[in-house]
């Protein structure tokens, strides 16, 4: 029986030693990272990485490359502009007194001032190009940047690219500079922690921590949109500082934020800074490719007309231009660029950008059903390629037969809408109570096209029309001037 009861508390013994050292395993394994359960208990897909136990590290060795920018403006005003909130009541109303001063200061000569603001950048080299906001420095007169170490340095603008809020300015120093590395924006994933330094308000190296809460924001910035959103908080004077991730790698460029909105900022992805920087500091300038279409996204509708599942729709193409000289046609939904695929205007936008003047493009489009390759040679982009207006009088108009007026599109009323060609009927009126009205049809639609047939002039319209049999479908293919290409369904 000794012998036994030895024996088995051998084996107790060695039991409790192998849970004991299994227990340590496990919660150390979950003290780590207890959101990545083991392979054993199923998992939850890739570890997921937790919140650092600080920044202090990443804060202390990127914050030496971060530059507070100073600039002075010389603006010009009346003593008038000066003084006429004063004469204003709180909820803005005028105060009854106010028109004598206004008659006294509005013939006052105009008067130069300076004005003061602040901004953020960051170093890009040891030769001291500093990476900065276009808003933050246009029209100064003087630029200061200050360091982490206290010296300040006066500034040169290298070039700057309104249409991506971007500039490069360079200073002169007397020894080599910090700098931060560049990091690939396309590979940053939402909920990944992001670190943002600047001035906010003028508070030199503030350092604020978050996550990318989402990514490729539209937000009305400029043509080519494509911004990170982050819950790190940025502030007025964060404009031009980097973003930052856990390597200390910039992957954006902090830039806006939303009135009104705590909490949300928005960053210029760095892979898109790129190209924009290497051409300022080669010449100053920002020279981008140019195709000469209309575009716009497909909805649901769009797709199900053309029968596509992704693409872009050439809703216009300018006469004389390189889409024009390929053969591309309205209507054509572009499917790639180079062998890139397009789910979006803002795809195609970019990738037409970043492309070399006179260089050939490969476009893979559909064009009813079909699918061709057509070669491009690429031309210079004009940002003054805008639709003249003019006025004009009212074309005759006749019945459609669907609750609305139509009338052809006459040289008069293309230039009246801005409209680069005289295909397609244009609705000029819509019955209340009528079939259009409760599809959605509005006045200056221009119909181009029913049930996939072009529709030339008012007689081709009739003539389509009055080949669908009552009760039969009628889908309309629109331009429409505020939104582009859609699809109204109704019964004939």
């Amino acid at each position: 029986m000794k012998s036994v009861k030895t024996e088995n508390s051998r084996n107790i013994g060695q039991r409790w030693f192998f849970l004991s050292v299994m227990l340590v395993v496990s919660a150390f394994v979950f003290v780590s990272n207890p959101f990545a359960p083991s392979a054993a208990l199923g998992g939850w897909g890739q570890p997921a990485r937790m919140v650092p136990q600080d920044f202090t590290g990443l804060a202390k060795n990127c914050s030496p490359a971060v530059v507070n920018i100073s600039t002075v403006r010389t603006m010009s005003g009346g003593a008038g502009r000066v003084f006429e909130h004063f004469f204003r009541g709180p909820q803005g109303q005028q105060d009854p007194f106010g028109r004598y001063f206004e008659e006294f200061f509005k013939n006052q000569p105009q008067r130069q001032f300076k004005q003061a603001s602040l901004g953020s950048g960051f170093i890009l080299d040891k030769a001291g190009y500093i990476v900065t906001n276009n808003h933050v420095i246009d029209g100064a007169d003087e630029i200061e940047v200050k360091l982490t170490d206290g010296k300040e340095y006066r500034a040169e603008i290298i070039g700057t690219d309104a249409s991506t809020d971007l500039a490069l300015i360079k200073i002169k120093a007397d020894h080599d500079l910090p700098v931060l590395a560049i990091g690939d924006s396309d590979k940053i994933e939402i909920g990944q922690w992001v670190l943002a330094i600047g001035s906010p308000f003028g508070l030199e190296h503030t350092v604020t921590a978050g996550i990318i809460s989402a990514r490729g924001r539209v937000i009305g910035a400029g043509p080519y949109d494509d911004f990170i959103q982050t819950d790190a908080s940025i502030n007025p004077g964060n404009s031009g500082g980097p973003l930052l991730n856990m390597d200390g790698e910039v992957v954006g460029i902090n830039t806006a934020i939303v009135n009104g909105g705590d909490g949300i900022g928005f960053a210029i992805p760095i892979n898109i800074a790129n190209a924009v920087f290497e051409q300022l500091k080669s010449s100053g300038a920002v020279t981008r490719g140019w195709l000469g279409v209309g575009i716009q996204d497909l909805d649901d509708d769009l797709k199900e007309y053309y029968g596509v599942s992704q693409g872009v729709l050439i809703s216009e193409v300018f006469p004389g231009d390189p889409a024009d000289r390929a053969g591309i046609q309205q209507g054509d939904i572009v499917l790639s660029i180079n062998g890139k695929s397009l789910n979006s205007t803002r795809d195609l936008s970019r990738l037409i950008a970043d492309l070399s003047v006179e260089s050939k493009a490969e476009i893979v489009l559909n064009r009813k059903g079909k699918v061709k390759t057509v070669d491009v040679i690429i031309a210079r982009r004009d940002e003054a390629k805008l639709g003249v207006t003019a006025q004009g009088t009212q074309p005759d108009s006749a019945d459609s037969g669907l609750g609305m007026q139509i009338a052809d599109i006459t040289p008069e009323v293309a230039r009246r809408f801005g409209l680069t060609d005289t295909d397609g009927v244009i609705v000029i009126e819509v019955q209340a109570a009528g079939k259009s009205a409760a599809a959605g049809i509005q006045e200056g639609d221009i119909i181009k096209e029913i049930n996939h047939q072009p529709v030339k002039n008012v007689s081709g319209y009739n003539r389509i029309l009055e080949g669908i049999k009552k009760g039969g479908s009628v889908q309309l293919y629109i331009k429409r001037s505020d939104t582009g290409m859609v699809v109204v369904k109704l019964t004939r």
